[in-house]
């Protein structure tokens, strides 16, 4: 994984933790980089969504589109929220 591979990561998890931000009701109070983690760990989470519900070739992981990793963001920030908070 090169250093361009990083930064296109935190900028495309930056993107998604926005959006599940957004898409959350009520107000979500995080700065840069817990935004970004959120981003980050939604696309794990939402890989793990899609190896459930779609087998890829091999069995191996694949990171999740924009759509599952919105989807588990909100499952995270659901459990920041009401768990950890």
């Amino acid at each position: 994984m090169g250093i361009f591979s990083i930064i296109w990561m935190i900028i495309i998890g930056f993107i998604v933790g926005a959006l599940a931000r957004f898409f959350y009701p009520g107000a979500v109070n995080m700065g840069f980089w817990m935004t970004t983690l959120l981003g980050i760990g939604g696309s794990l989470v939402g890989g793990i969504i899609g190896s459930l519900l779609f087998r890829s070739e091999g069995g191996k992981f694949h990171p999740a589109g924009i759509f599952l990793s919105l989807i588990g963001s909100l499952i995270l920030l659901y459990g920041y929220l009401n768990f950890v908070k």
